[in-house]
Formats: C-alpha cells, structure tokens, sequence
C-alpha cells in the first residue's frame, strides 16, 4: 500500500487544516489555488485484490508523515489481522476540496474497489464555500461509488465557527442528511478524540501524528469492519 466537542477545537482543525500551504488559505476571501492533481494511474493491474479507497485530503495523505503511518495503511493492517486480503488505496491530496475529490473520483476508484471512505470537507470549510456544493459534490461521489457496487463511509468534518453559527450547523447538516439519504456509514467526526489534543498532533496543531494517525485509523475500522466481514476489537 503504499493522510466537536467543542467550536474552539473546531476552529483550531478547520484554521489550516488538510493543506501544506497553510498561510495561504487562512483568508477564506482569498480562494487558495487548485492543488496540483496527480497523474491518473496508466493501467490497472489485471487481477488485483479487492479494494478500500480512502478518498481525501492531506489528514488522508499523512502530510508530515510515512506512507505506513497514515490511517489507510493502518487499516490495511487491520484488514491484515482479521485474515482478510485487501488493497487500502490511499488517494488522499493535501489542500483538495469536495469538488477536486470529485474530479478524480473515477481513476481513484479503479480496480475492484469494495469500500470507499470519502473523507472530504475541511477544506470546504476552511475557505467558507456553499454547502450547497459541498452537499452536490459528496452525494455525486457517493452515487457514482454505490452504482459501481461499493459501499461508503462517510467521515464527517467540522467547519470553522467564524463563519458563523449558521454556517457551522448547514455543514454538519450535510453529512446527516447524505448518511440518511444514501444510506452509507456515517462517521459524525472522524477526528473525534484526535483533534485539539497536542499530544496526538504535529506541531502546527492541526495534523494528527503518527499515534493521532493510529486513533483515526481505529475510528474509521470501527465503522468499515462490518462492511468487510470483521469484527472491530479496537
């Protein structure tokens, strides 16, 4: 294989979270330029294993991070230890918007893909865009995913409060309203426990370190082990 309790805990993930140019998108009058998209994969191998996609951005990607620290490794090991044999795909992209997750959904998903885990929104929030698009974008990835016969898990995010009450409550709204209209595993807050703890964060406050990573990781398999056929014991 190859990255609320409370509003304050909110807006410290929401500030510069999911992307490597932090300082730049911290205005959300000032749209940070579209981050660079990675060349679609030239060919899918013919017999693959079956797959988990993790769809996301930079919490996804393990920005400051190994490869084998981020959460889709993490749950390809727990794949591992329940006897099961799957490829976690992780097709995380530092700075990416619902819309740019939508973009690259359909090379994302190549392969026998079974589960896809569509992590996108913080940086939706972050730049204080529609919810209204953020609810379109995530319901066409999560359309496109079911008519190819995969499953979903929805992990639900945050918006910053200086956006305002109203705002904060419509983008949580969207998630709920996707999880019941789709019917697909929702996640309320995959960063619940991690997130605005120093300890289980790099040192920008944002991004989960390599023990914030394994929690996430143990989040996320609590919700994807009855889709796979195993038991989360953690």
């Amino acid at each position: 294989m190859r990255l609320l309790p409370v509003l304050g805990l909110s807006l410290a993930i929401a500030t510069a979270a999911c992307s490597d140019r932090a300082p730049a998108e911290t205005a959300a009058s000032q749209p940070a330029p579209a981050p660079a998209q990675p060349a679609p994969p030239t060919a899918t191998p013919a017999a693959s294993r079956p797959r988990i996609v993790c769809l996301g951005d930079s919490l996804t990607a393990g920005l400051g991070l190994s490869p084998e620290e981020a959460y889709p490794a993490r749950l390809e090991a727990h794949l591992e230890q329940s006897g099961l044999d799957y490829e976690v795909v992780n097709a995380g992209v530092s700075g990416d918007t619902s819309a740019g997750g939508l973009r690259r959904l359909d090379w994302s998903m190549s392969g026998d893909v079974k589960v896809l885990v569509l992590a996108l929104g913080a940086n939706d929030g972050l730049r204080g865009l529609p919810t209204r698009d953020l609810h379109d974008n995530l319901a066409k990835m999560i359309t496109a995913a079911q008519a190819r016969g995969a499953r979903v898990v929805l992990a639900g995010m945050e918006a910053p409060p200086n956006f305002g009450s109203i705002y904060t409550r419509d983008f949580r709204a969207v998630y709920k309203d996707l999880a019941s209209t789709y019917d697909v595993v929702l996640i309320p807050f995959f960063l619940d426990g991690v997130a605005g703890v120093p300890a289980l964060n790099q040192a920008d406050g944002i991004h989960p370190t390599a023990e914030g990573q394994r929690l996430v990781a143990d989040t996320i398999w609590r919700a994807l082990a009855p889709l796979v056929g195993a038991r989360a014991t953690s």
